[in-house]
């Protein structure tokens, strides 16, 4: 197979030039089965969030300014009030904090954790500390959405980043107010899960599509026995599975395994606003139609003009500006696209236009407006 060269077009044409390259790349790789584990996961599954409000100690004088953080030196006076230490409370207001900065602690409870298994968390700085390396955060409670707490986190913070300051000079990399611990918090209460409840269970796809769902559904009949799955709707599928706990498990294992014939995806083009990437994929195709590419410039330039007097006239000399305004409007010839039934035709018919990145996402628009794009448009 011949390698693809791509014509000296503007970085536009390049990038989707190198958009081709790829599908004609995927294309000549051997097709390979999906399974269900990777389009469709059981409801009820899932992971659950947990976040919580700690102090980080320990830190070489980068904390929080307890004047401009009292809720620092309010948490530092509460945690010593624990610990059976009680301080004034004109001292507690005066306590200077440069080792501590307030933080908030963000963890994920994944499925099916029990109590004594470690979790990562993540640390970051809720107020003006400098940076968090080398700290250590102390016994923080994490807490889940009806309140409950799941989870304890403390250890030491791993930092990615470095920074030095001296002079009025500063140099940083990567981010100092943000930090890792990884294994940082146990879990205290694990939670249900309706897995082993009533008779059947449910699937639910990843994305909603009827025809992937009674895919599914058919794939665990033909294998599994057949009135077993039932397609509910565009994006759940029933199974009625073994009432044991122990067969359930293994029958869910059997089900994830099972090939699934794949379906050609929807025809897409996902346009990146702020960075003026443009990605289609192979479903999408392109209707006759005509388009008119050109500029428009302004110019505006301003000239200074001096105006003397006549000798012994005794005028002044005045400085004027003089405006010259210039339009300049490039002429945008009218391009006839043709009907573009595959991607790599979609894609020499872009070329043609030879337009910057930023103007491929107003004409992609306009050709989306005008009916002539057949393909879903969406913007991130």
């Amino acid at each position: 197979m011949k390698a693809l060269s791509p014509p000296p077009f503007s970085r536009a044409a390049r990038l989707l030039w190198l958009v081709l390259a790829l599908a004609a790349a995927s294309l000549a790789l051997p097709a390979q089965a999906l399974r269900i584990k990777e389009v469709a996961a059981v409801q009820g599954v899932r992971s659950n969030q947990l976040t919580g409000y700690g102090l980080v100690v320990g830190l070489d004088g980068t904390g929080d300014q307890t004047t401009q953080m009292p809720y620092t030196t309010q948490a530092m006076s509460n945690y010593l009030q624990q610990m059976g230490i009680s301080l004034p409370p004109n001292a507690a207001s005066q306590l200077q904090l440069k080792n501590v900065a307030a933080v908030i602690v963000t963890a994920q409870l994944p499925a099916f954790a029990q109590p004594g298994q470690m979790i990562d968390v993540n640390v970051s700085s809720m107020g003006n500390a400098k940076s968090l390396k080398g700290g250590t955060l102390i016994v923080t409670p994490l807490r889940g959405a009806d309140g409950e707490i799941y989870a304890l986190a403390q250890g030491n913070l791993v930092v990615g980043g470095a920074g030095a300051s001296a002079g009025g000079s500063k140099v940083q990399i990567n981010h100092l107010s943000a930090g890792r611990i990884p294994q940082g918090a146990q879990v205290e209460r694990s939670v249900p899960t309706p897995l082993n409840e009533g008779d059947t269970i449910n699937l639910g796809l990843n994305a909603s599509d009827f025809q992937t769902a009674r895919r599914v559904a058919q794939a665990i009949n033909a294998k599994l026995g057949s009135g077993l799955a039932t397609a509910l709707d565009g994006r759940t599928v029933q199974v009625r599975a073994p009432l044991d706990p122990g067969a359930r498990v293994g029958f869910i294992a059997d089900l994830e395994e099972l090939p699934l014939e794949s379906s050609a995806p929807s025809a897409k083009v996902v346009i990146n606003a702020r960075t003026g990437s443009v990605v289609l994929n192979q479903a999408v195709t392109l209707g006759p139609c005509a388009i008119a590419h050109g500029n428009l410039s302004i110019t505006i330039s301003s000239t200074p003009v001096i105006s003397q007097p006549a000798p012994l006239s005794q005028g002044q000399t005045v400085v004027a500006q003089q405006s010259d305004i210039r339009i300049n409007q490039e002429p945008g010839n009218i391009i006839q696209m043709p009907p573009s039934p595959q991607l790599a035709d979609v894609v020499k018919a872009l070329n043609t236009l030879g337009a910057t990145p930023q103007d491929l996402l107003a004409i992609l628009q306009a050709i989306k407006a005008a009916g002539a794009l057949n393909a879903e448009l969406e913007v991130i």
